[in-house]
């Protein structure tokens, strides 16, 4: 199924987006008052309360128009960090050079960042240029894991077994101060760099491992193409590895990397601007709209 969060009459709650993608069902309105406020809850809670929505009948005019909502960040706030992954599509390796002071060649290892965001940035909302801050704003289409329950030094067989479901993620970079310090931090976490939607789909709509075909356009034209599948570290060896001595967390945010194709990739680079519209998809979750302003 898919899930999103979203605004309507000034108040944000989850809800069930219908499988024509047309409307969208309070969760209130499908469990009574007990019903979670927020998508990690929700997360938490799924055990019990998955199986009540699975079995849910939703008729067509039921909740709200999508057209008539806010969609928001399916998780506006998380819980910890966005862990995050650099240099894992091969052909992005390739690109990365072009910075200077990055290492190149395929890691033996993956690569792990945290990217701290204020507020994630939802589908149609707009992300902020840092003019004066930054003149290197990039983009990048990731897949977005959301992990399910908490779990610590995960089998590799059972890493399934810990995932939600799957988002969009725009990983929005500022290139110089990502090149200018000793670490990616502070290049990666700017106020409003952090866009995901539209939705959190399920795991069990999506076989796994995923093999989604995944891209991002800017004002229409096509720059990133790969498949999801192309991962040098897939997501059972990602989850499976970073969990070692570390436990995750339901809501937990695990961005698998981007392909080729970001505007550092380019001669010349081509930085985002305002007024460009970047648009990051996904097979099988959909598009995540965003406006550089």
């Amino acid at each position: 199924m898919q899930l999103a969060t979203f605004s309507y009459l000034g108040r944000e709650q989850v809800g069930l987006v219908t499988q024509d993608h047309t409307r969208i069902v309070p969760l209130n309105q499908l469990l009574g008052i007990d019903a979670p406020a927020t998508m990690i809850e929700l997360i938490e809670q799924w055990k019990d309360l998955g199986p009540r929505l699975q079995a849910v009948s939703v008729s067509p005019d039921t909740g709200l128009p999508v057209v008539d909502v806010g969609l928001v960040a399916p998780i506006p706030h998380p819980r910890r960090n966005i862990i995050c992954l650099g240099k894992n599509y091969r052909d992005h390796v390739a690109e990365a050079v072009a910075l200077g002071g990055l290492t190149s060649g395929i890691p033996a290892a993956p690569v792990y960042f945290s990217k701290m965001v204020d507020r994630v940035r939802g589908s149609t909302e707009s992300v902020p240029v840092h003019t004066g801050v930054t003149s290197m704003l990039d983009y990048e289409a990731e897949l977005a894991v959301i992990i399910g329950r908490a779990g610590h030094d995960i089998d590799p067989g059972s890493v399934h077994e810990y995932i939600f479901g799957y988002s969009i993620l725009n990983d929005i970079t500022a290139r110089d101060l990502q090149k200018s310090h000793d670490q990616w931090f502070k290049g990666k976490s700017l106020d409003g760099t952090c866009a995901m939607g539209p939705v959190i789909v399920t795991a069990d709509e999506i076989a796994y491992p995923p093999a989604l075909d995944i891209g991002c356009s800017v004002n229409g034209e096509s720059r990133q193409k790969a498949v999801t599948s192309d991962l040098i570290f897939g997501i059972t060896e990602i989850v499976s590895d970073f969990s070692r001595g570390l436990t995750l967390m339901p809501g937990d945010i695990i961005s698998t990397g981007t392909p080729a194709g970001v505007g550092m990739g380019f001669r010349p680079f081509r930085w985002l601007k305002p007024g460009d519209v970047v648009e990051c998809r996904i097979e099988g979750i959909g598009t995540l709209r965003n406006t550089i302003e």
